[in-house]
């Protein structure tokens, strides 16, 4: 395998007399077979600006590819978890990178690999090139519901930012939008729709700025249950804030929809740090919550979310909560090599799925400058196992609960009893 690295006009190159070498965290390592898998569809190959590509020449010594060219990152598409940052030494004064994460990628047998896992088999329904007609769909939903100000929202993360989850909302099918808040109870340090005036990383989307009536979501959630038994609505996107903020109005959405239809899956996107709010959403009929978290280690947890008046003890009750309820939960995992792979860590997290009821993992590669990040958290205390073998132990150690990427309908068997 090869080292590639992009020149000053981001034109890419591979380097046939240096190895490539990957991160994990702050260490470099070598990048080994298994750990490839050929560059997926979708993926995408970007320049990481104010970086120097490294490598491993004929006498086994780490050297930078010449001046003035970058290292070569992957941006995966869902369902591919990342196992290596690439191998890169940060240039003196360089400005953070964008918030994305970045994957090393190498050049071997004539093309692209990446160092990955394909996490999810359920990737056809979020491959873009299955979303068609999409403009036209948004036009004639705006047409059909021109006061409903959350169609007009989500417009706009259809046809500008390519959201797919909202392009679902218009095509009524598989998992839809429905974002509720403008505020938040958080201030994640990557958050993509706030951040600070000072922030070194701008936010890459526009935060919805009205907060939606309860007819405007009922109108939403009854299109698109209603259209399929297998659709889901979701509350909590990237474009709002904490949607629990708004948990009695969600509530009371929910109960109205179901008074109208049976059909399909309500489920919240939460931190679930409000407590007393999850409790009035399960309590209306909620059928599925993903809890967001990066670490069950007060910390770690505190130092990447900034959290607003709760800490890692409130999302476990809200979690347990919804479980006893029979709500399908899981967890959006924001993974990090070098990380998420420590001892510590999966010991904490371990025992945070076992006790809290947690039925599925949906691993979701942070987006991140990993300087930075790496600078905001606790420093490693035990062994860094490695990505690969990290889901390994989790699928030992955590027997009930699936390892994926992407929102699951629960077996039957699972799924809550609803009444009316």
């Amino acid at each position: 395998m090869h080292l590639v690295y992009a020149d000053q006009n981001g034109r890419i190159f591979e380097e046939p007399e240096l190895l490539p070498l990957g991160r994990t965290g702050d260490l470099l390592t070598d990048i080994y077979e298994e750990e490839l898998i050929p560059f997926p569809e979708g993926a995408t190959l970007v320049s990481l600006p104010g970086t120097r590509a490294l490598g491993i020449d004929k006498s086994e010594k780490t050297v930078a590819v010449p001046d003035g060219a970058t290292a070569v990152g992957a941006l995966l598409p869902q369902g591919f978890t990342r196992l290596l940052l690439p191998g890169y030494a940060k240039r003196e004064g360089a400005d953070p990178l964008p918030l994305f994460g970045y994957t090393a990628v190498v050049w071997k047998e004539g093309k692209f690999f990446v160092a990955a896992d394909p996490t999810d088999d359920e990737k056809e329904r979020w491959n873009p090139l299955n979303f068609e007609n999409v403009e036209q769909k948004v036009q004639e939903v705006l047409n059909r519901y021109p006061e409903n100000r959350i169609y007009k929202h989500l417009s706009n993360c259809s046809l500008e930012y390519g959201c797919l989850t909202s392009q679902n909302t218009f095509l009524m099918r598989w998992e839809g939008a429905l974002p509720v808040s403008s505020t938040c109870n958080a201030g994640c340090v990557g958050c993509i729709s706030e951040q600070p005036e000072d922030s070194l990383f701008p936010s890459p989307q526009v935060r919805m700025n009205f907060k939606p009536a309860v007819e405007e979501m009922v109108e939403v959630m009854v299109n698109h249950l209603g259209a399929s038994d297998d659709a889901i609505i979701s509350f909590g996107q990237g474009c709002e804030g904490e949607p629990s903020t708004r948990g009695i109005d969600i509530a009371e959405a929910i109960r109205k929809t179901r008074a109208i239809t049976d059909k399909g899956f309500i489920n919240i996107n939460t931190n679930a740090g409000l407590t007393p709010m999850i409790r009035e959403i399960v309590n209306a009929g909620l059928d599925l919550m993903r809890i967001s978290t990066i670490s069950a280690i007060p910390e770690h947890y505190n130092a990447y979310y900034r959290p607003r008046g709760y800490g890692v003890e409130d999302v476990a009750a809200s979690a347990r909560y919804a479980a006893d309820k029979g709500v399908y939960t899981s967890i959006n995992y924001l993974v990090f090599p070098g990380v998420t792979d420590r001892e510590e860590e999966m010991e904490a997290m371990i025992e945070f799925i076992n006790t809290n009821g947690i039925r599925l993992i949906q691993m979701r590669n942070l987006n991140i400058d990993p300087e930075y990040y790496l600078s905001n958290i606790p420093k490693p205390r035990g062994e860094i196992y490695g990505m690969k073998q990290m889901m390994e132990i989790f699928r030992a150690e955590c027997p009930n609960t699936v390892i994926g990427s992407f929102t699951h309908i629960p077996p039957k068997e699972l799924r809550r009893t609803r009444t009316q």
